[in-house]
């Protein structure tokens, strides 16, 4: 396994992997797939979320493209499976420019190899807890152009981020250095939905998040509207997975997502 890096803790699992394995990838091990089982066998619908969820994105970077953004940054972005968002928006546009950022050596590593020759996309290993240095970033701003539109993408990645260490101001850390026009695109896990036996089950997933490095945190809905906060949201506005601008009869009755535009002139 050539994409493995040498400095890989595989002593436990990793959520990243875990995600990668519940979308059909292949770059995983056997302790992660063991950490999903257990956790899909606690909640059936773990995997239907992360399907969603991928759904999301991919039509979110769709209606961005059509609506003229040509640079996206990819937070906590995790291994490139299917539907990448630079498979769909330079799909759509040629040159579209795409930087994925992830904490995990093999989410980055993978993804520098499957971008090899792709000279308008890469994978940059970074914190994204830490907006200024990721936007200060070598291999960022020689993608990104700061000056102009971009959309941030944090899809499935604040529920990883402790209230102790300030998700929504990390959000506001990437949205105070954008201009104009730029995009917030955002999903993250909820349980206001969940009956008391799905509840019951989904502390279980919980529990199986809690050994890997990314402990999960769920929020309120209204707890994930602040993530938006002074920006316009894109109709049908802060909404279920499978009830944003939905292109099949696919369902997911719980998390929230959303896009959003920070409001002003352009230039």
């Amino acid at each position: 396994m050539d994409w493995v890096p040498e400095d890989i803790d595989l002593s436990r699992p990793s959520a990243a992997r875990m995600y990668d394995h519940f979308l059909g990838g292949s770059h995983n091990f056997s302790i992660d797939r063991e950490a999903a089982a257990v956790a899909e066998q606690a909640f059936p619908g773990v995997r239907l979320a992360v399907q969603a969820n991928r759904s999301f994105l991919r039509r979110a970077v769709k209606y961005l493209v059509d609506n003229g953004i040509r640079q996206f940054l990819d937070l906590g972005s995790g291994i490139p499976t299917v539907g990448n968002v630079h498979e769909v928006a330079q799909g759509k546009c040629c040159g579209a420019r795409v930087v994925y950022v992830d904490i995990d050596p093999i989410a980055v590593g993978h993804g520098l190899r499957i971008l090899a020759g792709n000279p308008d996309a890469t994978s940059v290993r970074a914190d994204l807890r830490d907006p200024a240095r990721v936007l200060e970033n070598r291999e960022v701003r020689a993608l990104l152009d700061l000056d102009q539109p971009l959309a941030v993408l944090m899809v499935a990645a604040l529920h990883f981020v402790p209230d102790a260490e300030n998700p929504w101001g990390v959000v506001s850390g990437y949205l105070d250095r954008l201009v104009p026009g730029s995009y917030l695109v955002l999903s993250h896990g909820t349980n206001e939905d969940f009956s008391d036996e799905e509840n019951s089950g989904f502390e279980t997933v919980r529990e199986v998040y809690q050994r890997t490095a990314s402990p999960i945190v769920v929020r309120t809905e209204d707890e994930v509207a602040k993530f938006f906060a002074g920006l316009e949201l894109v109709p049908p506005g802060l909404v279920r997975l499978s009830d944003w601008r939905p292109d099949s009869a696919e369902q997911w009755k719980s998390w929230r997502c959303g896009v959003a535009r920070k409001p002003g002139p352009i230039g």
